[in-house]
């Protein structure tokens, strides 16, 4: 128990401050193959493209023990492209939905239609268009816009942030916000439970109590002895909570281990599962509307190629092939320690995109819901640490606990013969 808590002293503690063991980005982007048919109001086709695969360096600052069992820190986090894992450089070129001009698109619908004419007139000046073809680093890490600009001054308010845009650009050195998590020095079934993300217990993103709840660890590590049960976790991502499920136990590198994976439920909407009612408006199930938490933009997530997702998302875009071991998410941990030894988190970014009265640009684009890209973060325990965590909390506890049944076994002869010489010498 010692050995778990978030405490200078234990084994895990280096390893919760500094994650040791290898962690990889890879992402996938869907290619918009018929850009020109999907303005005619054709079926999407997109084409898988790479994994651009990054090496993951995190570590914790601001490290700050408080008196309440509990401790805070910023967590951030550096990228680095492996060309040398990657089917691609980030200086290919890809066809893509402008999601800056889409995404604004509908989110001006409901506007008076002079001013979607004026912006209208202001994206042909600027010669943008509903798709573009952009590099790999350019999406990602952002590219500077005219359109950024123009939409500040045209609708104030509508896009909160100056210069570039990226889809991943609070991705790369920076913090995934103020975690605050229980130390487990008083109460070791709390260790890991995050006591509050940015000062507060709850967000305020969504429609619901419940939804706006922050459950369970950081992601990270999890109280030990844990049951097959579930497991719990706040994502900043994914702006929400999430709650996996037992599937099965195993091992990895000879430590047993549990599997957890998502439920069909995860991304399920209102009507489908009642208790997302509150991650509403919501769309067929299998997509989460992020949109509260995205600067109201038409952002869903989903599992890649909308796996577990109502079939209707796949037929509405053609080249999309759902399986499970390509596309679903799993942690294996080690259920006496808490600690995950090999896991693989997979989401995808998709945008609703539509014709827009007024916006000449949209063309006449069918709604769809349309894969952006999929990313997977995933990591395993190797090497050193493997081999210490290995000794220290499988092989050394086994050797203890063989020890006490051969002590045991040797004790029952010396308990025999004890018990005959005390009635030999009656």
């Amino acid at each position: 128990l010692q050995n778990v808590r978030i405490d200078p002293s234990s084994i895990s503690f280096q390893m919760w401050k500094e994650i040791p063991v290898p962690f990889y980005l890879s992402v996938h982007f869907f290619e918009v193959l018929n850009p020109k048919q999907v303005l005619q109001g054709k079926k999407p086709v997109v084409s898988q493209r790479g994994p651009y695969v990054y090496r993951e360096y995190r570590y914790k600052t601001n490290i700050t023990f408080h008196d309440n069992d509990t401790v805070s820190y910023l967590e951030y986090r550096h990228l680095f492209f492996q060309p040398d894992l990657s089917n691609g450089t980030e200086d290919e070129y890809i066809v893509v939905p402008n999601v800056l001009m889409m995404g604004a698109a509908v989110m001006i619908e409901k506007l008076p239609e002079f001013l979607k004419l004026i912006v209208s007139g202001a994206l042909a000046s600027l010669k943008q268009q509903a798709f573009m073809n952009r590099t790999v680093g350019e999406i990602l890490w952002g590219y500077e816009d005219p359109l950024i600009d123009t939409l500040n001054m045209l609708v104030p308010g509508l896009i909160p942030f100056k210069g570039k845009f990226g889809l991943f650009m609070d991705f790369n050195n920076s913090n995934s916000g103020l975690f605050t998590v229980n130390t487990g020095m008083k109460d070791i079934s709390q260790v890991h439970m995050v006591d509050s993300w940015n000062g507060m217990k709850k967000v305020k993103y969504w429609r619901s109590s419940q939804c706006n709840m922050i459950n369970g660890t950081a992601g990270e590590m999890w109280p030990p002895f844990m049951p097959p049960t579930s497991l719990e976790f706040y994502s900043p991502d994914a702006c929400r909570s999430m709650t996996l499920v037992y599937e099965q136990s195993g091992k990895f590198q000879g430590v047993p281990t549990y599997r957890f994976v998502a439920p069909k439920t995860l991304f399920a909407n209102g009507t489908d599962y009642p208790p997302n009612e509150g991650f509403c408006p919501c769309l067929q199930s299998g997509i989460q509307n992020v949109s509260s938490c995205r600067l109201n933009a038409p952002m869903f997530i989903s599992h890649p190629h909308f796996y577990n997702a109502d079939p209707s998302l796949v037929d509405a875009v053609e080249g999309l092939h759902p399986n499970k071991d390509q596309h679903g998410l799993f942690l294996d941990v080690h259920p006496m320690t808490g600690i995950p030894m090999n896991c693989s988190i997979k989401l995808q970014l998709n945008l609703y995109i539509k014709e827009v009265s007024g916006i000449l640009q949209t063309g006449n684009i069918k709604p769809v819901v349309l894969p952006l890209l999929w990313f997977a973060e995933s990591g395993s325990i190797e090497g050193s640490v493997l081999k210490q965590f290995y000794n220290n909390l499988v092989l050394i506890p086994s050797l203890l606990d063989y020890m006490q049944y051969i002590f045991l076994g040797l004790s029952v002869p010396l308990i025999i013969s004890a018990a005959v010489f005390m009635a030999m010498s009656k």
